[in-house]
């Protein structure tokens, strides 16, 4: 066992820019509009659907909106918040192929994650397998890619995987007690105690800890 968890000292680190397809709402539209930032803050792909919450970054997000809504391959849109510059939207979409490399390959992609003029910008932190099944998917589906860099982290530096948000509220709860059994405290202080909503508090932790398994099963388990 030891020979085991000594080979899985080190895993890559992978940043890579990502052609999406034209023929894809996003791909069409960033490329329509090469100085809008789409910024996918989460995503749930899936064969047939996708559903993400994307945030435009743009001067006028208004128009933008409507080209999105009567888009074919838009199934549902919500406007969750709008200010001057920016606007949130909760989408459905029939077409979610950007995605479905990820979903095939099972590699926990680093949200959120920006797409501009065309190119998606991906990090991922998975194992040497799972990484190069990513590339085989994306070849599969006919999705260009190149490969930015590649390093190799320790083990130790799992803190990689959580963005800085989710490393605060992950931090604070194991602090507070939130993970010791029983419960030193609830889900609602440790979102007190961030000044944070109790729905947000849960859904950082439900990532935080999704992107933390799925990297302990990949690296320690067989699957």
């Amino acid at each position: 066992m030891s020979e085991i968890v000594g080979t899985l000292q080190t895993m890559p680190n992978a940043k890579l820019s990502v052609d999406i397809p034209n023929h894809t709402w996003i791909g069409d539209l960033s490329a329509a509009h090469p100085e809008v930032v789409f910024q996918v803050v989460t995503s749930i792909p899936g064969e047939g659907t996708g559903i993400g919450l994307v945030r435009l970054k743009t001067a006028d997000p208004l128009p933008l909106i409507t080209d999105i809504q009567s888009r074919d391959d838009i199934e549902d849109l919500e406007l969750l918040w709008k200010h001057e510059d920016e606007a949130l939207l909760q989408i459905k979409t029939v077409n979610p192929l950007p995605l479905l490399p990820v979903l095939r390959a099972g590699v926990p992609l680093r949200m959120p994650f920006d797409i501009q003029n065309g190119v998606a910008t991906w990090e991922v932190t998975t194992s040497t397998r799972r990484l190069s099944s990513l590339g085989d998917h994306l070849e599969d589906l006919g999705i260009g890619f190149t490969i930015e860099s590649v390093r190799e982290i320790d083990a130790s530096q799992a803190d990689q995987l959580l963005t800085d948000r989710q490393q605060e509220v992950l931090l604070a709860a194991v602090e507070a007690g939130y993970y010791r059994t029983p419960r030193e405290s609830t889900l609602g202080e440790v979102a007190a105690a961030l000044d944070i909503a109790n729905a947000t508090c849960s859904d950082v932790l439900h990532r935080a800890e999704g992107h933390i398994i799925h990297w302990f099963v990949e690296e320690h388990m067989e699957v």
